[in-house]
């Protein structure tokens, strides 16, 4: 590595429920530094998610959180000429980052409904273990699976 390490910026917790993890879902989904807009989303979200399920909603988002979350992935790694995808174990940093951006991605794809709404159906979707976020986890668990054989290129 070169050069220092750059040190770890503190979020600070959201002011509707004092969650961290609340916090950094609406920094991802915040566009152009729209924070109000972007929080509005989110509670719209959470609000209409717990109130199909009927369950608390900050334990919505942390089971769909749990559920989207990989544990292994594929890094690209080079050797002599050819480049091999080599499976990798993901730090638990970065299982919360992808599975942030994978279930906002995965709402925004949609088309027809407010954004609100998409996030809300992909959150329900991913606290019962369905839907294309999970599907997308376990696609990347697959591909890691398959190349299982290049594992000894990890570095």
């Amino acid at each position: 590595m070169r050069g220092a390490q750059i040190p770890k910026r503190i979020i600070e917790p959201d002011f509707l429920y004092g969650s961290i993890l609340a916090a950094k879902f609406i920094n991802q989904i915040m566009e152009d530094g729209k924070k109000n807009t972007a929080r509005k989303i989110f509670y719209a979200a959470l609000e209409d998610a717990s109130k199909k399920t009927k369950k608390e909603p900050l334990a919505i988002l942390e089971e769909a959180i749990k559920n989207t979350s990989p544990s292994l992935e594929v890094r690209s790694r080079r050797v002599g000429g050819a480049t091999y995808q080599v499976p990798r174990e993901v730090s638990p940093e970065r299982r919360l980052t992808l599975s942030i951006r994978w279930l906002i991605q995965v709402s925004r794809a949609k088309k027809g409904k407010p954004m609100a709404e998409k996030l809300a159906e992909e959150f329900q979707l991913a606290a019962k273990n369905e839907g294309a976020t999970v599907k997308k986890k376990e696609d990347t668990h697959k591909m890691a699976e398959a190349n299982r054989a290049f594992a000894h290129f990890s570095w």
